[in-house]
């Protein structure tokens, strides 16, 4: 039923697994790895054609220069600041909540209202962009970041109680039993019971969805335009002139919005892969 473990292959099998490992890996890496050999390159090798050979030149200092001395990207990065810190924030307020209510409470429909937070998730983004378009005219803020946000918080909240739910459904039951034989308010046994418990779990959330919504793209485009609003990922878009683009200044512009999900990922590890991996072995 599962697959054999490669230690007990035979000796061709494992030799051929670690052979093509690497091969993968550079696969893999391939698309990363042409982006930063472009981000090095001077704009007169993609005049040329020389899009795959050794660079003529080595603009390293000179295009990242210009990506953030000469170009609106320090706001792009601070308009996505602006829109993806909010929303991690309101979706784990509202997904931890949400997600106490479901795996903790026993009440008629529970299931059902459960069932309706996960059928979000398998909604297709693509046909909500002329509602949701339409939704945020109506409401007065399209092209703007507090929409953009809210809509994100509404989106991304589906998925965090399905995370959410299924961690507090795994805790111990008995503690908040206990604490609520003690007399403890329902508040103070979400506040000082269950949620120091669901700081790994906090943590992973947090990773995955600060991820999600930093690299966004669709609604970066469909429900902002400009520089005051537009997040670095639609903001990149601004390297290309009418007649030409800047691919050294777009793959330069590409790794720095690329650094902070890594350095998020980097700061959180430890909690990440805990938030992961718990209850996954007894």
């Amino acid at each position: 039923m599962f697959p054999k473990p490669i230690e007990k292959s035979s000796a061709g099998v494992r030799t051929a697994y670690k052979a093509m490992l690497p091969v993968a890996l550079l696969i893999w890496l391939m698309p990363l790895l042409a982006i930063m050999v472009f981000s090095v390159k001077p704009g007169a090798d993609f005049t040329t054609g020389n899009y795959w050979g050794i660079p003529s030149s080595f603009n390293l200092f000179e295009n990242y220069g210009k990506v953030f001395f000469e170009s609106d990207m320090p706001r792009y990065l601070l308009n996505s600041l602006l829109i993806t810190v909010p929303t991690v924030i309101g979706c784990m307020i509202l997904s931890a909540m949400t997600g106490f209510a479901l795996g903790i409470y026993r009440f008629r429909s529970n299931l059902w209202i459960f069932f309706m937070f996960v059928a979000g998730n398998f909604v297709p983004f693509q046909i909500l962009m002329v509602p949701v378009r339409d939704l945020t005219l109506d409401m007065g803020l399209y092209n703007t970041i507090a929409g953009l946000v809210l809509f994100h918080v509404a989106f991304q909240t589906g998925f965090c109680t399905l995370f959410m739910r299924n961690f507090i459904r795994a805790l111990p039951f008995p503690l908040i039993e206990a604490a609520r034989v003690e007399g403890v308010a329902e508040w103070r046994i979400f506040l000082y019971v269950v949620l120091p418990l669901m700081k790994p779990a906090l943590a992973a959330m947090a990773v995955l969805i600060f991820t999600f919504i930093w690299n966004d793209f669709f609604w970066a485009i469909v429900l902002t335009q400009g520089v005051e609003t537009q997040p670095v990922t639609a903001g990149i878009t601004s390297f290309n002139a009418q007649y030409r683009a800047a691919y050294h200044l777009m793959s330069a512009g590409s790794i720095v919005a690329a650094l902070p999900p890594v350095l998020m990922f980097f700061l959180m590890q430890k909690h990440f892969i805990a938030g992961l991996t718990l209850g996954a072995v007894k």
